[in-house]
Formats: C-alpha cells, sequence, structure tokens
C-alpha cells in the first residue's frame, strides 16, 4: 500500500486549505497582524507537542551554532519568506501565490550551491527552466488589441509578481539554512519538530518587532473578535503548522524523498478550482497548463 504517496496528496490538499484561509484571514485582518497571530500560535502548539512526547516543552540537542543557524532560517524563511507570501496573496491571491512557491527548490539549490558547495546537474538545470516557464505561461499574455498588439504583458500586479519571488526565495534559502542548523544537532525523530519550533521563534521575534513598529493594533483586535477572520486564521493554523507540517514529516519517512516532495508541490494545481469557487477567479487553460508545467518543473528537481 503507497501510504506515503497518499499521505503526501493529502499534504498538498491540507496546504491548499491553508493557503485560502491565509488568504481569507490577511485579507481581512493584515498580512502582518495575520503572521503574528499564526506565529504565536505555532508556538504554543510546537511547544505543547513537544512536551507531551518528550516531557519538556523545549527543544534539545541542539548546541549555539545550531541554533543560530535555526534562527537565521526563521528569519529568512517566516519573517522574509512568509511576509512576501501573505502579502502576494492580498495582491494576487493565493493561487498565483502557491504557483510562486514552485520556484522554492530552484532557490534551494542556488543557495546550497553557493553555501555547501553542492553542485547542480543537468536535471536540476532543467527543472529550473521547466518550472520558471510554467510560472511565464500561467502570468503572462499577449495583448492582442489596440496599439500595443502582440506586446506581452503581466496578467497580476507587478508588485505582486516580486512578492511571489521573494515568497519562493525566503523558502527555499530557509530550507538551507534548516539544513545546515540540523546537520548540527543530535540526530532523532523529533529533530524537525523542534527545528520548527526554533524557527517559529525567530519569526514571532520578527513579525512581533515589525507589528510594534507599524501593525495596527485596532484591526488586530477587530480581527480576533470577526468570527469569519478567526475561523480563516484558525484554518490556517491548524492545517498548516499542525496537521500539515506532522503529515509531511511522516510522509517523508513512509516513500522516497523525491516522490513525496513531488507529490506535495501539487498544491497549485488543486487550488485552481477552490479559488474560482471561493473568490471567482477566472481560470484559463494557460493556467491550469502553466500550474502542470510548474510542478513538473518541481518533479525534475527530485525524480
Amino acid at each position: 500500500m503507497y501510504y506515503g504517496e497518499i499521505l503526501s496528496i493529502i499534504v498538498a490538499m491540507t496546504w491548499t486549505i491553508t493557503a485560502l484561509c491565509a488568504e481569507v484571514a490577511s485579507r481581512r485582518m493584515g498580512q502582518l497582524q495575520m503572521n503574528v497571530l499564526r506565529m504565536g500560535a505555532s508556538l504554543v502548539i510546537l511547544a505543547l507537542l513537544l512536551w507531551a512526547l518528550t516531557g519538556t516543552p523545549l527543544p534539545r540537542g541542539m548546541n549555539g551554532e545550531a541554533v543560530a543557524w535555526l534562527l537565521a532560517s526563521g528569519a529568512v524563511g517566516y519573517v522574509f519568506g512568509d511576509w512576501c507570501l501573505f502579502s502576494s496573496y492580498v495582491l494576487m491571491g493565493s493561487r498565483f501565490g502557491q504557483l510562486f512557491m514552485t520556484l522554492a527548490p530552484l532557490f534551494s539549490a542556488l543557495t546550497a550551491w553557493l553555501l555547501l558547495g553542492e553542485t547542480l546537474g543537468l536535471q536540476a538545470i532543467a527543472g529550473m527552466v521547466v518550472t520558471i516557464s510554467g510560472i511565464g505561461l500561467a502570468v503572462l499574455s499577449r495583448n492582442e488589441q489596440g496599439e500595443h498588439k502582440h506586446k506581452i504583458h503581466v496578467d497580476i500586479p507587478l508588485k505582486g509578481v516580486l512578492f511571489g519571488l521573494g515568497a519562493g526565495m525566503g523558502q527555499g534559502v530557509g530550507i538551507v539554512l534548516s539544513k545546515v542548523g540540523m546537520g548540527l544537532c543530535e540526530q532523532t525523530p523529533l529533530l524537525p519538530m523542534a527545528a520548527t519550533m526554533v524557527r517559529a521563534v525567530a519569526g514571532l521575534a520578527g513579525f512581533g518587532i515589525a507589528f510594534y513598529l507599524k501593525g495596527s493594533r485596532e484591526r488586530l483586535r477587530e480581527g480576533l473578535h470577526d468570527r469569519t477572520t478567526m475561523a480563516a486564521a484558525t484554518g490556517a493554523i491548524i492545517t498548516g503548522p499542525v496537521i500539515g507540517v506532522s503529515l509531511s514529516l511522516l510522509a517523508v519517512q513512509l516513500a522516497p524523498a523525491g516522490i513525496a516532495s513531488t507529490l506535495m508541490a501539487l498544491t497549485p494545481i488543486f487550488i485552481l478550482l477552490p479559488s474560482r469557487w471561493l473568490f471567482g477567479q477566472r481560470i484559463t487553460p494557460r493556467d491550469v497548463i502553466g500550474s502542470c508545467i510548474a510542478v513538473a518543473g518541481v518533479a525534475l528537481f527530485f525524480l
């Protein structure tokens, strides 16, 4: 029975729910407020899980250097990456935001090459080209009217594209920094959960400072008292750091990592129809083909 493969598909569906809920909550309360709430809740949940499984809410088996790498990973992956990702949700929707997340393996490969000296094979380079081509097909179109006939333009706000690129970069670079940090830790089955908790500390600190400097406390209070906003925020928190992360770790243990990673990257395809139903977003054949090509590019990285 293909338990790991089935779990990987469930993870992709779970992250689809996460993205949709996060889009709703970010639009209603603001992405900065949403991230402060999400990081705080994630940190509490992870601490409780570690406490239940190990008898202590604090990560163990880490030296100072490992913690420093993991905190850096949290700053890059959570603070920069998630800030860009949630901002992209507000500007162009979770459908396009998740599409740009297929760039994460590209940035991971480049960072590992620069930081760890890992070589880039022809298959990885081909994966980069295919992924970028798929995203380009989905977000670019040709204007066939007026004096700008045949001019290529972006279908979504350019600022949203930049945030999408930043989200993929933050995710990809953050993964490599996490790999370095976990390599310096005592290897235990619960290490990924403990590492995620350290990263969440950096995320909460970064978003907390940003919120203190420029966040709207009134908007946060309104969001906390709004049932729709809190339902969406709760859905994003539970399906993301609780169910999604836990099932993804289990899926990688039960199935080959390459197959599991590819199946978990199906979110940009799964999110197409829900985006149409919930937000009335138009879906063209080009969008579907571009998303499929981008996911195929991700597959080239791992298979």
